[in-house]
């Protein structure tokens, strides 16, 4: 019995010293870490706009007409009649 409890403080021990490991490492590192996924949300961010941009585009462009009529006249006077 006495072994069963030593193994379960040590095991206790282990855990507790991991878990304050892994807390300085990120308390340490955590200005890389931020960074880090910052750089990599950006980079994501981007990309999907640019990808989207052309769909957005093409959707919002009204569609031109195949058939055009003929040219317009010129003028040979001024093209707003005024006091008329």
């Amino acid at each position: 019995m006495q072994k069963l409890i030593n193994l379960i403080a040590l095991l206790s021990g282990l855990v507790s010293l991991s878990v304050l490991g892994g807390g300085a490492y990120l308390y340490l590192n955590k200005d890389t870490l931020i960074e880090d996924a910052r750089t990599k949300v950006t980079k994501a961010v981007t990309e999907a706009v640019t990808e989207a941009l052309p769909g957005m585009i093409d959707g919002a462009m009204p569609k031109m007409s195949e058939v055009t009529g003929p040219a317009m006249p010129t003028t040979t006077g001024p093209a707003l009649p005024f006091g008329k």
